[in-house]
Order: C-alpha cells, then sequence, then structure tokens
C-alpha cells in the first residue's frame, strides 16, 4: 500500500505535468495559428505583347492592385508569339505561382497550358481573352459582343447609307470575332436592306498598325477611294487605315471606329479625324482581376455574373461593361476618370476649342 505522503507527491507531479503540456500546447497552438496564416500569394501574370500600349496599361493596374492585397506578381512578356507564351506559361508555373493569369496571344494555343497548370494544383484566370477548349478555371473581359454593337452603331449612326469596309482584328484573337458578331448585329439588317454594302473585309495580323496601313491602301485602290465607312475593331487598326486615308486626303472625311481608348486614338477622336472610340476602365478591370486572382489563390468564392462557353466548358466569368466614346463625351469619360490627361488629349486642338 502507497503512503500518504507518497500519494501526495505523485499527485502534484501529475497536476505539474498536465500543467506544462497545457502550456506546451497552448504555446504549439500558437504556432501553429501563426503558420496557418494565410502564405503570400504569387500571381504569374503572362502578356500577349507590352509593344501594345493597352497592355502596359493593364499590367501597371493589375500589379499594383495585387500588391495592395499583398501579392507578389512575376511578369512575362510574349511580344506577340505563341511559342514564347508557351514557355513563359509554362516557367511561371516551375516557379510555384498560385495562380496563372493569361492575356493569351492566341486562346487556342494556350489552351493545353490550363491543363499543365491543373496538374501543378495552380488554377487559371483568362485576362480580357478567352482560352478556348479548355478547363479554364474563370474568365474576367468586359462584354465583347457589346463592344462591337457599340462600334457598329456609331458608324451606322454617322453613315446609315453607304460602301463600307470592315477591318477585322487579329484572326488568333477570339475577342476579334466577338467584335465581328457585335457590329454585324448593328450592320447586317442595313445590308439586307441594301443600305449599306460591304465592299470589303479583312483581318490585321496581331492588331498591328502596318497591317491596317497595307489593308487599308489595297481597299482604296480596289474601290477608287469610295468608300464611306470603315470599321475598325480596335485604335491601332483605325490608326493604320487612318494613315492610308490621310494619304488620301480623306481622313476625317471617312467615319471610322476604334476601341482601347488608346491616347493616339482619343486625339485622333478630339482631332475629327476617328470617329469614336470604345473605352473600357481598365482600371476596374485590372483591379477586379487582381482580387480575383488572390481568391483564385486563396480557394474563397468568387462573384462572378455570368459564363462564357469555351468549346469545352461553360466558364464561371466576371463581365465588366464598355463605354462608347466620342469627342462630345470624352472629358466626362477617358479625362474624368483619369486614364488620360485632358492637355495630352487634346494638345493637337487648339487651346480655345478644348472643353472647359
Amino acid at each position: 500500500m502507497l503512503s500518504k505522503k507518497l500519494i501526495k507527491l505523485i499527485c502534484i507531479g501529475a497536476i505539474s505535468i498536465f500543467t506544462f503540456s497545457s502550456f506546451v500546447g497552448c504555446s504549439s497552438k500558437g504556432t501553429s495559428g501563426t503558420a496557418s496564416t494565410k502564405k503570400k500569394v504569387k500571381i504569374g501574370l503572362s502578356i500577349d505583347d507590352l509593344r501594345l500600349e493597352r497592355w502596359q496599361h493593364d499590367r501597371d493596374l493589375f500589379t499594383a492592385a495585387a500588391e495592395k492585397l499583398g501579392a507578389e506578381v512575376i511578369v512575362q512578356s510574349a511580344n506577340g508569339d505563341d511559342t514564347t507564351q508557351y514557355s513563359q506559361a509554362e516557367n511561371l508555373i516551375s516557379q510555384g505561382v498560385d495562380v496563372l493569369v493569361i492575356i493569351p496571344h492566341n486562346g487556342q494555343t494556350m489552351a493545353p497550358i490550363v491543363e499543365e497548370a491543373h496538374k501543378s494544383k495552380i488554377k487559371v484566370l483568362a485576362y480580357d481573352r478567352l482560352i478556348t477548349n479548355s478547363d479554364l478555371d474563370n474568365y474576367i473581359s468586359f462584354d465583347n459582343v457589346k463592344v462591337g454593337e457599340l462600334q457598329g452603331k456609331a458608324i451606322v449612326d454617322k453613315v446609315p447609307k453607304g460602301s463600307y469596309f470592315m477591318m477585322g482584328g487579329s484572326p488568333t484573337d477570339n475577342n476579334a470575332k466577338l467584335f465581328r458578331q457585335g457590329q454585324m448585329n448593328v450592320i447586317k439588317p442595313l445590308v439586307d436592306k441594301g443600305d449599306i454594302k460591304i465592299v470589303g473585309d479583312q483581318w490585321a495580323k496581331d492588331w498591328l498598325p502596318e497591317e491596317a496601313l497595307k489593308i487599308m491602301e489595297n481597299a482604296l485602290t480596289a474601290n477608287s477611294n469610295k468608300i464611306d465607312a470603315v470599321v475598325a475593331s480596335n485604335d491601332s487598326t483605325a490608326g493604320g487605315a487612318i494613315q492610308a486615308l490621310a494619304s488620301q486626303k480623306l481622313d476625317g472625311k471617312v467615319a471610322i471606329s476604334g476601341q482601347d481608348a488608346d491616347l493616339a486614338g482619343c486625339q485622333r477622336v478630339v482631332e475629327g479625324k476617328q470617329s469614336m472610340t470604345v473605352y473600357k476602365p481598365i482600371k476596374d478591370l485590372a483591379t477586379k482581376a487582381a482580387e480575383l486572382s488572390v481568391k483564385m489563390a486563396n480557394g474563397e468564392d468568387l462573384a462572378t455574373n455570368g459564363t462564357v462557353n469555351n468549346g469545352k466548358k461553360d466558364v464561371k466569368s466576371l463581365l465588366l461593361t464598355p463605354i462608347s466614346v466620342t469627342a462630345e463625351n470624352m472629358k466626362d469619360t477617358v479625362i474624368k476618370d483619369d486614364f488620360h490627361k485632358l492637355e495630352e488629349v487634346y494638345k493637337n486642338v487648339p487651346k480655345d476649342k478644348w472643353p472647359k
């Protein structure tokens, strides 16, 4: 039989051990709590071509928004080359990014990278341009059919009857096809009615202005300069087309659309050389894309507002609203949002004609 004194000592020891264990337990829990704190999210941003002014804006705004959320962004630009973009995306995967954000040069070519990313447990967000025929996780863009409708409506309002030339964007860019769909939603009924005649239809490789210049020069020659309107799908192609029109002293006389609200495009709009551009509030796009990226990396719920079928699945999407911009509302849209400065947009316009 154990003595009372020995029993007492055993009890004291047990209490001490229990207290120490509890203390250690609390301490370990604290350490574990620290370890479970969300790690810094690493985002890989694969950009089609930073030679285009538009994507420079997106890169800067996206990076700033992501860093504000505590994420790190690794940016790579492919200069419009499919093979380069694919290998760069593979490199970003190998660097252990948590999410891959892709502005594809060719949405079809980049499809297999989605599967490669998924093998490494990395989610993929297609930014502005859809990645087709893949198990894409999410997509963020503007309503690109609406963009085309805004372009078509602006030109039809200015030239309800006449000879139209259709200047498409890059044939490898799914957005270019969506813009054309929207343009034709507005224009085709008037073609069917006989009011509009389409005298040419070509697509500019990689959205390059020099491609658009050559296309427009040939179109003017083929039609003896008798073209009343050009439906150009963005500001780069509009710029090339306007250069060709200017050589025939037709700039400002032929209605022409654009898109992206590039500085040069906005300048041409207020100078009267380009009829309109489409402003897509890129700050909203880039900010929301950064928010989506961080949430995707952390496995959080996403606020999307629709789906877009990419040929394989209905991809959860967040689609923003584009804005038609003319000389009349330039100040209240592009300049008000500080996308461009008033003095930059109007630098070629006499100061007495600047908006007050």
